[in-house]
């Protein structure tokens, strides 16, 4: 039977959060009795992925209220600077505490692109989104863990990606976006060490979420990645919920900060 209780008592924050990964890892840390606020775009399309979470966030609840935390939810674009300051905000008014104890910067774009044809739109948007967005919330996460949090700590997780490792053909514009995501947790764990707050990445590999729906869609691509994996399968979103929750909860990694953690089946040593 797997561990309960990990995250008990404990508050966090989620860019990006309704779908995909962000979503594995919120209901992953609700179950773990984590109180837990997610950032979402709030666009047409993604309305009935937010019902959904809702639905299955308030089924774990019903079943288990003593120890499975609470879901709350906040619109916001994570390229504006004041989205991360006001996610932890509410996060800290909508559960009545005044403590932050997590914070995972998810939120993030992906789409292929060739790069002689790479427009500077899409490139500035996925920097503003994937690195820009990324900062911002993890700056603001850090000066109430820091300032406020009493005594100072706190957990911050960013999910990176394989290709901060590895180049893309069609993917110039998004693998330094994902470099810069780990390089911030390892500059941020140097800087914030001293208050006690850990920072960590996750870097997943093919992860089946809907950055890359279509294209796994195609037998011949999914054949081709699935032949790459030596665990013989793409990833799906659940398989970064224990990963974060081992780096959310200091009594499994109280002593992990500036480390990165591949998360890919893999996919990273197979190179024969």
């Amino acid at each position: 039977m797997p561990p309960t209780n990990l995250l008990l008592g404990k508050t966090a924050i989620i860019t990006g959060g309704t779908t995909g990964i962000g979503r594995a890892i919120a209901l992953a840390f609700i179950a773990q009795g984590c109180n837990v606020a997610v950032n979402h775009l709030d666009l047409e399309k993604d309305k009935p992925h937010l019902a959904s979470l809702l639905s299955e966030a308030a089924a774990l609840r019903e079943a288990n209220p003593a120890s499975t935390g609470r879901l709350a939810h906040l619109p916001g674009d994570v390229r504006d600077p004041a989205t991360g300051p006001a996610l932890v905000a509410f996060a800290l008014s909508e559960f009545q505490t005044t403590r932050l104890d997590i914070c995972v910067a998810n939120a993030g774009i992906c789409t292929f692109a060739p790069f002689l044809d790479l427009s500077p739109d899409l490139f500035s948007n996925t920097v503003r989104t994937n690195l820009d967005g990324a900062f911002y919330l993890v700056q603001a996460a850090a000066r109430h863990m820091a300032r406020v949090n009493s005594p100072p700590g706190g957990s911050i997780i960013a999910i990176s990606s394989i290709s901060a490792l590895v180049g893309g053909a069609q993917q110039a514009h998004y693998t330094p976006t994902k470099a810069g995501v780990l390089s911030l947790m390892q500059s941020a764990a140097c800087a914030l060490g001293r208050y006690k707050i850990r920072c960590n990445a996750l870097l997943p590999g093919t992860i089946r979420t809907q950055l890359n729906e279509e294209d796994l869609r195609d037998d011949g691509k999914r054949g081709y990645m699935e032949g790459r994996i030596p665990l013989g399968r793409t990833g799906v979103p659940g398989d970064l919920a224990g990963p974060a929750v081992f780096l959310a909860c200091e009594e499994l990694s109280g002593y992990v900060t500036g480390a990165q953690l591949l998360v890919d089946g893999g996919l990273f040593v197979n190179l024969q």
